[in-house]
């Protein structure tokens, strides 16, 4: 019996337009109706995500910044696994090529959460997000002058390709120091890169969840469609792959539910929870 489920946000609870599609909404209402816990369980920082979940039961938790803190929907803090700032520094000096499309973000609901540099904001990819969240937006030059405390990640995003490579690089020297978590948008050619605390990702924050509810990992299900959702569906006992989903987690064996202009997610939860 599946009693949490950990649902992505983009590419599976949002459709392209990015709204919410009816079917998606009733079908996570009847899941807690059942008893199940839904964990929404995104990049998105939490002012970013919390609009998001409006329509939803306020029983639901927020697992933002790919598993870096996780709140309630009155905004209480539920935990924090935040990037050590001596780490977030060696990062951006190991990645000066790449400062025009680094921030640093914190864990901040108001201004100065998003910290730049020489960040072009004309970009294709990154325009819609200036024109909403300017209020949480803040330069610092050199981006090493706003560590004043440890934020929840760097950041960097841009060109599919350049930032799939850059992942990969990051991923060579990460170690123990800390997680790597891309995710891609190629029909866009825009992707990005999330540095966070090695805790600090979709799949430990989920089973760190399941773990405070005492549940076992069969009981878990997990719905998502991108490469920052795979230690996620590997952590649940059911993961369910969008069909929209990027081809690198297809072909795993994993059930594929419908696209999210189709509310596959509806459909998931469903057949497989309820």
């Amino acid at each position: 019996m599946i009693r949490l489920i950990g649902i992505d946000v983009d590419g599976t609870l949002l459709d392209s337009q990015g709204l919410m599609p009816a079917a998606n909404r009733d079908a996570i209402h009847d899941a807690v109706a059942a008893g199940i816990h839904v964990a929404l369980c995104t990049g998105r920082s939490y002012p970013f995500a919390r609009p998001v979940a409006d329509p939803l039961p306020v029983s639901i938790t927020l697992i933002v910044s790919n598993g870096a803190v996780e709140r309630a929907m009155d905004g209480s803090t539920m935990a924090r696994r935040l990037l050590d700032k001596e780490v977030a520094r060696t990062v951006l000096e190991a990645t000066r090529p790449y400062r025009d499309a680094a921030a640093v973000i914190f864990d901040r609901d108001v201004e100065r959460q998003f910290m730049y540099e020489s960040m072009d904001w004309e970009h294709p990819g990154r325009k819609h997000y200036w024109s909403r969240n300017q209020s949480l937006l803040a330069h610092a030059s050199p981006l090493e002058d706003a560590l004043i405390e440890d934020p929840i990640q760097v950041m960097f995003n841009g060109g599919a390709e350049t930032m799939r490579a850059l992942s990969e690089n990051l991923l060579r020297d990460a170690g123990s120091a800390f997680a790597v978590s891309l995710t891609e948008y190629v029909h866009r050619d825009f992707s990005l890169v999330d540095i966070t605390a090695p805790t600090a990702t979709k799949g430990r924050a989920l089973a760190w969840r399941a773990e405070q509810l005492g549940l076992r990992r069969e009981e878990v299900m997990a719905v998502g469609d991108n490469f920052n959702d795979l230690e996620m569906l590997e952590s649940a006992g059911l993961p369910i792959v969008m069909a929209n989903a990027v081809e690198g987690l297809k072909g795993r064996g994993w059930h594929v539910t419908g696209h999210h202009d189709e509310a596959g997610l509806a459909q998931a939860i469903r057949r497989f929870a309820l």
